[in-house]
């Protein structure tokens, strides 16, 4: 059978008459006891209780079985676990799979509360850290150990949005590592724009409190696995406890309905306000991986079927304190708040020192204040405006 073109496959994902019944949508069943009508039900559902039969309220209800059969069809995966928000996702799918004595070897660019799990948690528990280059590709090869168990990429960056040549590391890492488990940070690209396990990752994390929910009122974390670590993420996340209520589940498969339209909406408005941005006299770079002069460039394009509505600009001044503040607090469209990929607008600011603290590798080569917007689903030509006007309070600050 050949695959379903997105669009599709996002409507009719999870969608079997099991989890329907009559229904448009998924039922929503919520239960931690869920009862057997004899001796030999049970045993059917004990010895079926990994593979979607109803056992017991953590192991997940029809609801979640929904979400979880959507999300693997979607990401071409063996299986998906489900979490109470993104950074559950990332702390648990690397427990699952390291030990003692373990290395675990980390993108500097990745999202700052992953590097917080590895500094103050697993340094902990004797798993030592090392952090690599984000633009590095086959060279990550020569900073793979013996005891390397994990290589956690993001892509895009966290906040600069550099691209990751991930064919190129998946290549040198199996070369090194063949047992390595390789997992990606995919919440940019949805989980769907990068179809992570196609180019060899293992695991496919997502912050599905982003783009999956899409209207910034619930959180949840996802996790597609292969066939090779399904059984493993899936065993030791549940042992951790890690589950999501029915409702959170329930919101998650109904925002896929839509992901498809509203990427598009994100995707387009985010590159009309992206290329005025570069000619604007105030911004000296704009970091969206589907313009030509941004780093990574040439991989997105080989290797993502589009782009979302995160990225960030740098100015060319650093501003103060006072500055920042004028800008920031009075526009009309863009709200102040961290998470992204809901229907609003959202804009927040990080100064060069501040992101040369939280990048162990480097890589912050610019001396302006930097300013990630995220592109929601409201006019563009309102949201243009909008920070015209922002660039507005800065010049007549400058009188």
């Amino acid at each position: 059978m050949t695959r379903k073109k997105i669009e599709t496959a996002l409507i009719a994902a999870g969608r079997s008459k099991r989890f329907t019944q009559g229904a448009v949508n998924s039922v929503i069943q919520r239960a931690s006891s869920l009862v057997f009508n004899s001796v030999a039900d049970k045993k059917r559902a004990t010895a079926g209780r990994a593979d979607g039969e109803l056992f017991y309220g953590r192991r997940g209800t029809l609801t979640h079985f929904s979400l979880q059969d959507a999300m693997t069809e979607l990401e071409g995966g063996a299986g998906c676990a489900l979490y109470p928000c993104g950074a559950a996702a990332v702390a648990n799918a690397i427990l699952s799979f390291v030990s003692a004595g373990d290395n675990v070897l980390i993108a500097g660019s990745v999202y700052e509360p992953t590097q917080d799990f590895c500094t103050k948690i697993l340094s902990k528990m004797n798993v030592t850290t090392t952090w690599y280059d984000h633009t590095m590709g086959d060279a990550i090869a020569d900073l793979v150990q013996p005891n390397t168990r994990v290589v956690f990429l993001e892509s895009p960056a966290s906040i600069t949005m550099e691209v990751q040549d991930v064919p190129a590391i998946v290549a040198a890492v199996r070369r090194r590592a063949p047992e390595a488990v390789i997992m990606i940070d995919n919440t940019w690209a949805a989980g769907i724009l990068f179809r992570a396990l196609d180019f060899g990752v293992d695991i496919s994390i997502q912050a599905g409190t982003k783009y999956l929910i899409g209207h910034s009122d619930a959180m949840i974390g996802t996790a597609v696995a292969n066939q090779r670590c399904w059984a493993q993420l899936r065993e030791n996340s549940y042992l951790m406890g890690q589950m999501v209520d029915a409702d959170t589940a329930y919101m998650a498969s109904r925002g896929l309905r839509t992901l498809a339209v509203r990427l598009r909406q994100h995707e387009e408005s985010a590159l009309r306000v992206a290329t005025w941005l570069i000619a604007r006299p105030e911004v000296a770079a704009v970091n969206h991986p589907a313009l030509p002069q941004s780093k990574g460039h040439a991989v997105w394009q080989r290797d993502f079927t589009g782009s979302s509505g995160l990225f960030s600009f740098v100015l060319k001044a650093r501003l103060d304190d006072r500055q920042l503040a004028d800008y920031l607090d009075h526009f009309e469209h863009f709200s102040m708040a961290y998470s992204w990929g809901g229907f609003e607008s959202l804009i927040l600011a990080n100064q060069p020192e501040e992101l040369a603290a939280i990048r162990p590798t480097g890589g912050v080569d610019f001396s302006g204040t930097l300013v990630r917007l995220h592109i929601g689903l409201e006019n563009v030509e309102d949201l243009i405006a909008d920070l015209a006007e922002g660039f507005a309070r800065l010049t007549k600050m400058e009188k």
